[in-house]
C-alpha cells in the first residue's frame, strides 16, 4: 500500500531561489517557450539560450498518433527521444517549467499546425508554421499551384514538375487520357528507334522479322506480331499534338468527330501493351525508323519531359494528402489506373487522388533508384524570404531499379517504407546497407563518374530555382505572419543528365535520427533554424550556420482586403468643344460685296414700296450690343434668357443690313496666282475672284427668327463677311465678335468709286482694282491693339 501512494519530492531551498531567479530574468526578458513533439534538440538548444519552457497539455489521442499529419512529413514515433518521460519532477527545468505555467510563450514549436491558433497569437509570439501553407505542402495543392506559374515566373513547370492530374476533376481526368494515349504513341515511336539501334540491321531478315528477341528479359514468349498499322497512328497522333501547341487547329469545329474513335483507341493501347509490355513483334516496323526518328526530334524541342517519359508509360498514383508513400502504388494500364480511382468514391469526389508521370529513366547509383532530401526555410511571406540548406541526403532503395516490376520496393525510397525491406542480394555492394548517402558522399560518387561539376552548375540551381517557383505559386495563398516561419523538406529526383525534378514538398520534414546520416544533419538543421529565426532577426550580420539566403521578394504593398464585393469607380470624359469653324466663301464672276454701315448713330432707311427696310447700326451702338452679351453672365436665368433674345434680334437685324447693302454686282480685277497663294487665298469658281481662307467666319443662326426670316439672304445668308468701302464714302471699323479669336488679316481695297451714299439702297460701284499692301506679319503687329479702334487710309 505505501508503494503505491505517490510521494512528492522534497524541494530544496537552494534550488527553488535559483530557479525563481532564473524564471525571472526569463519572463523579463520574453524567453517563455513550448514544444511540442519530439524535438529534444530544440529543447536543449533553447535551455541553452537561457529559455525557459512551458510544458503544453498533452494533445488529443488521434487515430495514426504516431503517423504524424496526413498533410506533412511529420515525425516518426520515437518516445525516447521526446524526453519528456523518465524526467523527474524535481529537475531543475521541471521545476522551472512548474513555475512559468500561467506565463504566455513567445516561442512554439509544434508538429502540427493546428495545434496553435495563428489567429491569436499576439506580434511578439513566435511560431513554426504558417497558416494555410497546405496550399503546396501536399500532393494537390502542388499540382494545382503549380500550373499558375505562368503569373508569377516565365519558366514552364513541364522542365521541373513531372506532369499531374487531380483524377476527382473530371476534366483533368480526360486530360490525363488523353496524355496517357499520347505518352503511349510517343513511347512506341521510341521503342522502334531503339530497338533498331540496339539491335541493328543484321537482325532483321528480308521479310523485316527480327531474329533476336527479348529473352533474356521477358523469357520464353511465343512469337506473336502486330501490323504496323499502329505505328501510322501514333505518328498521326503526334503530328496531331504538335499542330495543337502551333495553333493550327482553331478552325477545327467543336463537333468534328476526333480522327481516332475511341474503338480505335482500345486496339491500339491493346497492341501497345503487347509490344512493349510483353515484347511482341511489329511487322515491317523497319521502313518507319527514319519517320519515327524525324518526329521525335520534333517533340524533343517542346516536351522536356520526354526523354524522363521512357518506354512503358508508367504512372504513380498517389493519395493527395498522405505521407511517407503510404497508399502509393505505380501502374502502366490506363483500365487499371481508371478503376482504382473508382473504387474509392470519396478520396475521387474530393479530389484527393492525384496522377504523375513516373520517371522511368533516373540517374541511378549503382544500378539503384534514389531521391534526395532538401530543407529550406521561409521566414517571411512579404517579402517572400526562403534560405536554402547546403546539405541533404540520399535515400535509397532496397531493390535493383527496373521498369518490369512495379513493386514499393523498387519505386518508393522513402525510409518509412523501404525500413520494412530486407536489401536485396542482386544489389550492388557499394549501396549503403542503411539506404542512405550524405551529399558529400555522393559528389564523391559523381567525382568517379567524372561529373562532379555537375553537381553546382546543374543539381543545386536547378533545385533552388524549382523551390522558389514553388513557393511564388502559394504567395497569395499562405498568411503571412511576420512572426512565424516554417522548415520545409523537399524530395527529388534525378534525370539522367542530373536535371532535378520536384516531386513534393513537405512540412514538418522528420528530425528522427533513424541513421548515421541523419544523426549528424537532422541536429545540425534544428540548430542553424533557430540561428536564422533567433538570432539573424535581432543582427543581421549573426551567423547562420547551414542557411544561405537564396531568395528575398521585393516588398509587396497588399492592399486592404474590403470584402468580396468589387466596385468600379470613375468619372465621365467630357467631350472636347468643336472649334470655331472658318470658311472659304467663294464668290462668282460678279462678287456681290457685303458692307456693315459705318455711320456715327443708327439710321432707318426706308425702301420705296414693295422693299423692306434695312437697319444700319453704328460703332457705339455694336459696343452696346457686346456689352449686353457679356452682362448676360452675371444676371439671372430669367434675364439672361430676354438678353439673350435682343441680342440674337439685334444680329439678326445686322444680317438683313449686311445683305441689302449692296444688290449690283462689282467687276472684280485679280491678282497672279502665286502671290494669291502665298497670302492664303482661294480663287473662285472661274478664277477671277479672290477672298481671304479666313476671310469669313461662322455666326450661330437667330433663335428668335420671326423678326428676319422675311429679309432676303444672299449667296451665303449664313455668314458675315467684312467690308471694304473707300474712305471718300464710309468710315471703316474693325469689329470683333464673340466666337472669333485673334485678328483677321485686313485687305486694303484700292481704287473704289462709289456712286452714291452708303445708306442708299441702289447704290453700286464698279471694282476697278484692288491689292493686298501688307504681308501677314505687319497685319497681325497692326491688330494687336484694340481691335475696336477705327483704322483709316
Amino acid at each position: 500500500m505505501r508503494r503505491r501512494v505517490p510521494t512528492l519530492p522534497a524541494i530544496k531551498p537552494d534550488r527553488l531561489k535559483t530557479a525563481r531567479a532564473l524564471v525571472e530574468k526569463a519572463v523579463k526578458l520574453r524567453k517563455v517557450f513550448s514544444v511540442q513533439g519530439p524535438y529534444p534538440v530544440i529543447r536543449a538548444a533553447l535551455w541553452a539560450r537561457g529559455w525557459v519552457e512551458r510544458r503544453l497539455p498533452p494533445p488529443v489521442l488521434r487515430a495514426p498518433q504516431c503517423q504524424g499529419d496526413e498533410e506533412e512529413d511529420g515525425d516518426e514515433c520515437d518516445v525516447s527521444a521526446d524526453g519528456e518521460k523518465g524526467e523527474n519532477l524535481d529537475d531543475m527545468y521541471g521545476l522551472m517549467s512548474r513555475l512559468v505555467r500561467n506565463e504566455p510563450s513567445y516561442f512554439y514549436w509544434t508538429t502540427r499546425r493546428d495545434e496553435i491558433d495563428c489567429c491569436s497569437l499576439r506580434n511578439d509570439q513566435t511560431t513554426n508554421h504558417y497558416a494555410n501553407a497546405g496550399t503546396f505542402t501536399t500532393k494537390v495543392g502542388l499540382c494545382v499551384n503549380l500550373r499558375n506559374l505562368q503569373w508569377f515566373d516565365a519558366a514552364d513547370p513541364d522542365t521541373f514538375f513531372p506532369r499531374c492530374y487531380r483524377l476527382g476533376a473530371e476534366d483533368e481526368k480526360h486530360a490525363f487520357i488523353e496524355d496517357f494515349r499520347r505518352t503511349a504513341c510517343t513511347s512506341l515511336l521510341q521503342y522502334v528507334v531503339e530497338r533498331w539501334q540496339r539491335d541493328g540491321a543484321e537482325t532483321w531478315n528480308k521479310e523485316n522479322v527480327p531474329i533476336l528477341f527479348f529473352s533474356t528479359e521477358l523469357g520464353n514468349v511465343e512469337h506473336r506480331f502486330v501490323g504496323p498499322e499502329m505505328i501510322d497512328t501514333a505518328l498521326h497522333v503526334c503530328q496531331e499534338f504538335l499542330s495543337i501547341l502551333e495553333h493550327s487547329d482553331i478552325d477545327i469545329r467543336v463537333g468534328t468527330r476526333p480522327s481516332v474513335e475511341e474503338q480505335q483507341w482500345a486496339e491500339f493501347l491493346q497492341d501497345y501493351y503487347m509490344v512493349v509490355h510483353e515484347g511482341a513483334v511489329i511487322r515491317g516496323s523497319s521502313v518507319f525508323v527514319e519517320r519515327c526518328q524525324a518526329m521525335l526530334t520534333r517533340l524533343q524541342e517542346v516536351c522536356p519531359q520526354l526523354d524522363t517519359d521512357g518506354l512503358n508509360n508508367i504512372w504513380i498514383i498517389k493519395p493527395g494528402a498522405k505521407s511517407r508513400g503510404r497508399g502509393i502504388m505505380c501502374m502502366n494500364h490506363l483500365d487499371q489506373i481508371l478503376a482504382l480511382v473508382d473504387t474509392d468514391r470519396a478520396l475521387t469526389k474530393d479530389s484527393k487522388w492525384v496522377v504523375q508521370k513516373y520517371l522511368e529513366r533516373p540517374f541511378l547509383v549503382h544500378g539503384t533508384k534514389f531521391d534526395l532530401r532538401q530543407w529550406f526555410l521561409v521566414t517571411d511571406w512579404n517579402p517572400l524570404t526562403v534560405w536554402f540548406y547546403r546539405e541533404c541526403y540520399l535515400r535509397f532503395s532496397t531493390q535493383p531499379y527496373t521498369t518490369k516490376n512495379l513493386d514499393s520496393a523498387v519505386h518508393l525510397c522513402n525510409n518509412s517504407i523501404q525500413k520494412h525491406f530486407q536489401p536485396s542480394r542482386d544489389r550492388h555492394p557499394g549501396v549503403p546497407e542503411d539506404n542512405m548517402w550524405s551529399c558529400s558522399q555522393f559528389r564523391a560518387f559523381l567525382q568517379r563518374q567524372g561529373c562532379e561539376a555537375k553537381w553546382e552548375s546543374v543539381v543545386i540551381p536547378g533545385m533552388q530555382q524549382a523551390v522558389i517557383r514553388a513557393l511564388q505559386t502559394a504567395q497569395d495563398l499562405v498568411e503571412p505572419r511576420k512572426a512565424s516561419f516554417e522548415l520545409y523538406g523537399a524530395d527529388f529526383m534525378l534525370g539522367r543528365d542530373l536535371r532535378p525534378w520536384l516531386l513534393e514538398i513537405n512540412a514538418s520534414p522528420t528530425m528522427a535520427c533513424s541513421t548515421a546520416v541523419t544523426a549528424r544533419l537532422c541536429p545540425a538543421v534544428q540548430l542553424d533554424t533557430l540561428r536564422v529565426v533567433l538570432d539573424q532577426r535581432t543582427d543581421p550580420s549573426a551567423y547562420t550556420g547551414g542557411f544561405q539566403l537564396i531568395y528575398k521578394q521585393t516588398a509587396v504593398e497588399v492592399p486592404q482586403y474590403v470584402g468580396v464585393n468589387l466596385l468600379v469607380e470613375g468619372a465621365p470624359i467630357r467631350r472636347r468643344r468643336p472649334l470655331v469653324q472658318r470658311e472659304t466663301v467663294v464668290s462668282n464672276a460678279s462678287l456681290s460685296i457685303q458692307v456693315l454701315s459705318c455711320s456715327e448713330e443708327a439710321e432707318t432707311t426706308h425702301k420705296p414700296s414693295g422693299q423692306k427696310p434695312v437697319f444700319c447700326r453704328s460703332g457705339k451702338e455694336n459696343r452696346a450690343v457686346g456689352e449686353k452679351r457679356r452682362q448676360l453672365n452675371s444676371t439671372s436665368p430669367k434675364r439672361r434668357c430676354e438678353g439673350r433674345a435682343e441680342v440674337q434680334n439685334t444680329s439678326c437685324v445686322q444680317r438683313a443690313c449686311c445683305s441689302q447693302a449692296f444688290e449690283q454686282p462689282s467687276v472684280v480685277h485679280t491678282e497672279p496666282q502665286r502671290k494669291a497663294q502665298r497670302l492664303g487665298l482661294s480663287p473662285g469658281a472661274n478664277g477671277t475672284s479672290l477672298v481671304p481662307r479666313s476671310f469669313f467666319f461662322s455666326v450661330s443662326p437667330s433663335h428668335s427668327m420671326s423678326d428676319c426670316k422675311t429679309l432676303p439672304n444672299p449667296g451665303h445668308g449664313s455668314h458675315i463677311s467684312r467690308s471694304f468701302i473707300p474712305q471718300a464714302a464710309f468710315h471703316r471699323t474693325t469689329r470683333v465678335l464673340p466666337s472669333l479669336q485673334g485678328p483677321l488679316p485686313t485687305l486694303e481695297v484700292i481704287c473704289l468709286q462709289p456712286t452714291v451714299a452708303c445708306c442708299n439702297p441702289n447704290f453700286s460701284s464698279h471694282l476697278h482694282k484692288q491689292q493686298f499692301l501688307r504681308s501677314r506679319r505687319q497685319t497681325m503687329a497692326k491688330h494687336k491693339g484694340d481691335c475696336s479702334e477705327h483704322v483709316q487710309k
